[in-house]
């Protein structure tokens, strides 16, 4: 054994190897058999680590991986099949009383490796070896005031280097003595902390066993005789005579037995999702140990087998630590749990009761209004708890912007089977886009016999040629009517959703055909066509804003060529740019890869210039088009137009082409996927800016004959809004696609970011930090257990278990791009437990997207168990299931996650989502404050100087107010994102003496929750309450001085606003040209997006405090700090008085710009 590592030398650190006692590292009863007890702990480390998965990443730049991205890998005991789990009070303090190993740290950073154990009577704690003597080491539990969880004390937190490499879920103090000491340990397993936690809690709400449990430090659990006397709790009992009830529903004669096979289906519909040969097997176990000769189950060994196997650790230690030890929540522990770490706010009483009732499923329970282990356990795993925010559920975003200021879901050729070139088409891929959600269908046509237009690609054209030694033509299929495919769509077209179709079509028709088209177009969508009445052209030329897509609801929009106004006769030509990478203009020669495919080697060299291909269309079909196709062209010369000068030298020059003025009608700009990705690296600024008017639509290149698909996120982050994937290729990028979509009902349409919309506003794709106007956030993700894993499809021949582990992907702006890992639950079967956390800086929330991974650890490959993708603007914090998906995004039956989130800069549970309060200190010697750029224009550079100093007093104002309520959280001993409720239980717990009665009572000054001393108190509360008048006095500064410091800002941005159209001629008759003059329009840009965004962050931070004050006055009411003699009417005046503040919470759409109202 060799956990000597790190241990002080002088203290006899070295621990010798017992029999009698095994070290434990799970949650595994005295004489359970757990394996692998035998092996040094750090010889099993370093050969977990060698063994590490080979497992390619598809985020591909090392440089933005976060620290602690690469973990070890470490294999866990916790389950293993023969081991027994910990399902009450009894078995942990049991396992206490058996001891094991934890470490103790201490304040001067050295760490003590000790043997720890409970005495037999449960009155003190004692660990060897020490060189103090017995009665010195040892712990009176009777002087025990808490046990607090992860690393929340001074020695934890003022450690330093230590501190942080030790793990937050195994780490636990226990807080002794009226000087409140603590005790600071660190267990091996985050499992066997929780078993210490529970144990040590359980014994300060039962103080009446301590020193009366008689007999030896045993081993068995409840019902097998052990030394540890402990009362059958409430909800153990509602849990025995409700699996006694269900037993007798099945029990038809009576007689007390019941056949094996009725015992196995009982408990397999009483726990959905278990496997029946994993209940077959712990009945055959239970027969060996007691050499019965039949096998019939008695009730006994039902109630056995079911609380064995359907008992998760998780949940249940979740329970004891909300129940008080009770095992079951009344209807106000529910509201608590709902409130404190669900982040539901407003959760009613009338609400838990419902809930109660929906989910309990025993009769007492549900009679009494008290929730058991399995009626919480259901509850965590229903629709209630998913990890997608169910405001999202429906649409919830403002449907009343121009198309171009949405994210639109859209399929590539998804009638197309086998490969995107030469499949042959098949009208299930449309049924299955439009299923989807999808909202842009590609629609290929080319002419057919007999004078019927056929759905399909024309193979025929130059850009295809090259593909042909590829493929032979032998297939013999029935070719598809573009009738019968516009047929199909009219069908489907607003099953899923009810805003506006986009049909992209690719047509090379005769001019007869494509009469016949439009005929049929007209036949079969009728009213629902959408064809401007008029041109949507407004004064000067240029077309007006593209409607929204509440305005087209229903309609079905044809995107397509379409010939000029001016245009006499039937028909006329029209420039078909090449539906390729290439297509000449400025990639000219230039040699490509294909972005994210870099490692496979594939090199395109893009065509030279050629002439645009004329292509004849008719007039009749021309008019049915609302939306005029081009080519990339339209992006350099809205770029040339809006610069009036020679692009710079690392730019490539604009076409050769001449300029044109800007098309009298909407236009959607086609881009290959190689010329979108070096427009997002080389110009992201001005495609963000082309963007704001215009729709930008990316297709896969032509060379990925598989149909497999690019990263989307790297277009979207680009501004583009139509990123086409092929929908018939399951993989991670569909995945991405799925999870973006998501959002917003599934809709298909989902709002970009405010600073992708507004008419002034800066951003660019190749953000490495902080974006102007949008804090980043800090998102924590407990990735605590998995559940009904299935085997991974096709690994019949891997034996039956199997090893997972949890990849969490984060993908978003580069600068939030992160991958983090769980370490390999070992043969742990399909209920793993994890409990590890992990943390993510999120600099651009509205572009992130969370995706969690599941994998089959093995030395051959990695194989994939299920994902599941979401938003980071839907995640729900609390705890959270995640449905897991299989590869083709089917979900998978009973499988799931079960994590916590925590979001430190905004509040959950579906409320409208601000951007407030973080948890950083910072003192303000070394605080950054946010600083506008100098354009070079003294008018306006003087303007933006009136700006310093509200921003400092703004910036110091947010952040005093942070620095305070992390300091109050600190000294209450809680993790910065813990709920100021959860602060108040713990300050109240400390003021209450041991007659019940309260040293402080709460007081309103001035509307303000203040706290007043009633009786002499000790320094250690003493200084909780000083950092609580710190609080309530740094809010209190926030809240009356907020508007007057927002007001200064905004006048500033408004009087900026007035040069922004006179800006390029003040900046050319200052003498700036060229790059000076662009850098200008950018630095001005910049400034006014920081100006509005500090607006926002100011505001949102007033309305968090005064939401703060709020929570701060009903925790005091709910946990007895409120004066008696106090008239009733003060508190509801001042919980008014905190509310009227907030603006009535309606649909989501933007004030600062995440698509909130």
């Amino acid at each position: 054994m060799s956990e000597r590592d790190g241990c002080g030398d002088s203290d006899g650190d070295y621990v010798p190897p017992r029999v009698s006692r095994g070290r434990r590292s799970g949650v595994i009863l005295p004489g359970g058999g757990g394996g692998g007890g035998g092996q040094d702990t750090d010889t099993i480390l370093l050969e977990s680590v060698k063994a590490a998965p080979r497992r390619s990443s598809i985020i591909k730049d090392p440089s933005v991986q976060k620290v602690g991205g690469v973990r070890k890998k470490t294999v866990s005991f916790s389950s293993m099949p023969s081991e027994k789990k910990v399902s009450s009070a009894a078995d942990c303090l049991a396992f206490m009383q058996g001891g094991c190993e934890l470490k103790k740290i201490r304040p001067n950073s050295r760490v003590y490796c000790r043997f720890y154990t409970l005495d037999p009577d449960l009155s003190c704690l004692r660990w060897e070896p020490s060189k103090k003597d017995g009665d010195r080491a040892r712990l009176d539990v009777s002087s025990i005031r808490e046990v607090r969880t992860g690393k929340s004390t001074e020695t934890f937190l003022h450690n330093g280097p230590l501190s942080e490499q030790l793990a937050e879920e195994a780490a636990f103090s226990v807080i002794h003595g009226d000087e409140y000491q603590s005790l600071d340990l660190v267990a091996l397993s985050a499992d066997v902390a929780n078993i210490w936690v529970t144990g040590l809690r359980y014994l300060l709400a039962h103080p009446s066993i301590i020193g009366g449990a008689g007999g030896g430090g045993g081993g068995g659990g409840p019902g097998e005789g052990g030394g540890v006397a402990v009362e059958g709790s409430l909800g153990s009992k509602m849990r025995s005579e409700w699996l006694a009830a269900e037993f007798a529903q099945v029990d038809e004669d009576g007689y007390g037995i019941v056949s094996e096979d009725v015992a196995v289906a009982t408990i397999c519909k009483l726990c959905p999702g278990i496997k029946e040969a994993k209940v077959r097997l712990r009945f055959k176990e239970i027969q060996r140990s007691k050499e019965k000769l039949t096998s019939h189950v008695t009730r006994e060994e039902f109630e056995e087998a079911y609380c064995e196997l359907c008992t998760r650790p998780d949940v249940y230690f979740l329970l004891v630590q909300l129940s008080k030890d009770r095992e079951c929540l009344d209807p106000q522990d529910l509201r608590l749990f709902l409130e404190t770490e669900q982040g539901l706010s407003l959760a009613a009483t009338e609400g838990c009761w419902e809930l109660l009732k929906r989910y309990e499923p025993s009769t007492q329970g549900r009679e009494r209004g008290l929730l058991g282990l399995d009626g919480f356990a259901r509850y965590l795993q229903s629709p209630e708890c998913q990890l997608l925010d169910p405001e999202h559920l429906g649409v919830c975003q403002d449907m009343n912007m121009p198309l171009s200021h949405y994210y639109i879901s859209t399929s590539y050729r998804s009638y197309l089977l086998d490969d995107q070139v030469h499949g042959r088409a098949d009208l299930g891929g449309l049924i299955k886009a439009l299923q989807s959600g999808c909202r842009c269908l590609e629609l290929g046509v080319t002419d057919g016999p007999e004078g019927e237009p056929l759905l399909g690609v024309d193979c025929g054209t130059d850009v295809l040629r090259h593909h042909q030694h590829h493929h032979h033509h032998h297939h013999h299929h029935t070719p598809i009517t573009i009738r019968s495919a516009l047929e199909v769509v009219n069908k489907y077209a607003f099953l899923t959703s009810q805003y506006p179709l986009l049909l992209y079509l690719c047509q090379r028709c005769s001019l007869g055909q494509q009469r016949v088209l439009a005929q049929h177009l007209k036949k079969v969508f009728g009213s629902r066509l959408y064809t401007p009445e008029a041109l949507p052209v407004s004064l000067g030329g240029r077309a007006t804003t593209l409607p929204s897509p509440q305005q087209l609801k229903g309609r079905v929009v044809l995107v397509g060529k379409k010939l000029p106004p001016e245009q006499e006769g039937l028909d006329g030509d029209v420039s078909e740019e090449d539906e390729e990478i290439g297509g000449g203009g400025p990639l000219a020669g230039r040699r490509m890869t294909i972005p994210g495919e870099e490692e496979l080697g594939v090199v395109l060299v893009v065509p030279p210039p050629s002439q645009p291909r004329k292509l004849r269309l008719h007039k009749e079909l021309s008019d049915l088009v609302a939306i005029a196709r081009t080519g990339s062209r339209s992006f350099y010369a809205q770029r040339a137009s809006q610069k009036q000068q020679q692009s710079p030298p690392s730019s490539p020059s604009s076409p050769s082409t001449p300029v044109s003025t800007e098309l009298p009608y909407w236009t959607l700009c086609s881009l290959g996927e190689g010329e979108a990705g070096r427009l997002t690296s080389e110009s992201p600024e001005d495609l963000v800016v082309f963007t704001k008017r215009t729709l930008t639509r990316v297709r896969p290149s032509s060379v990925r004959l598989d149909s497999s698909n690019p990263n989307p996120e790297g277009y979207w982050k680009g501004g583009i809004q139509l990123v086409a994937l092929n929908q018939q290729t399951p993989g991670a990028m569909l995945d991405l696609h799925r999870g973006r979509f998501s959002q917003n009902g599934g809709c298909g349409y989902v709002l970009r970011p405010a600073v992708m919309r507004d008419e002034v506003s800066y951003f660019s794709a190749h953000t490495q930090g902080c974006v102007p106007g949008v804090p980043p956030q800090t998102l924590r993700i407990k990735v605590i257990s998995a559940h009904n894993l299935p085997k991974p499809q096709g690994s019949g021949a891997k034996g039956e278990f199997i090893d997972p582990y949890v990849v969490l992907e984060l993908h978003g702006v580069p600068a939030d791009c992160a991958e983090q890992r769980t370490r390999t639950a070992a043969q742990n079967q399909d209920d793993p437990l994890f409990d590890e956390t992990f943390e993510f800086q999120v600099n651009m929330p509205e572009l992130a997207l969370l995706r969690f991974v599941v994998l089959d650890d093995d030395y051959i490959g990695d194989d994939f168990i299920g994902q599941y993708t979401v938003a980071f603007e839907c995640l729900q914090p609390g705890y959270r299931n995640v449905p897991l998906l299989g590869l083709a995004g089917d979900p998978l039956p009973h499988t799931s996650l079960f994590v916590h989130v925590a979001i430190t800069n905004r509040r959950g549970g579906g409320k409208a989502q601000r951007r407030g309060l973080s948890v950083r200190r910072v003192g303000r010697r070394g605080r950054e404050y946010v600083t506008l750029r100098h354009t070079g224009v003294k008018a306006v550079d003087e303007t933006f100087k009136l700006a310093s100093v509200p921003l400092k007093e703004a910036t110091d104002l947010r952040e005093d107010a942070q620095s305070a309520t992390a300091s109050f959280k600190e000294q209450c001993g809680l993790p910065s994102v813990a709920k100021l409720k959860q602060c108040i239980q713990t300050l109240a717990t400390r003021l209450q003496s041991t007659e019940g009665a309260m040293g402080a009572t709460m007081v309103l000054k001035d509307g303000y929750p203040c706290l007043e001393a009633l009786v002499s108190l000790t320094e250690p509360v003493r200084k909780l309450l000083a950092a609580y008048d710190t609080m309530i006095s740094a809010q209190k500064q926030l809240i009356e001085s907020a508007d007057g410091v927002e007001e200064r800002i905004a006048l500033v941005q408004r009087e900026g606003m007035d040069f922004h159209e006179d800006l390029t001629r003040l900046g050319e008759e200052g003498g700036l040209k060229g790059r000076k003059l662009n850098k200008a329009v950018e630095s001005f840009t910049w400034n006014i997006t920081v100006l509005k965004g500090q607006c926002d962050l100011l505001r949102g931070a007033k309305m968090d405090s005064l939401d703060a004050l709020r929570q701060l006055a009903l925790a005091c009411e709910a946990c007895g700090l409120t004066s008696s003699n106090s008239p009733s009417s003060a508190f509801s005046t001042a919980e008014l008085h905190y509310t009227t503040a907030h603006p009535p919470s309606g649909c989501r759409g933007s004030t600062h710009g995440n698509g909130r109202i």
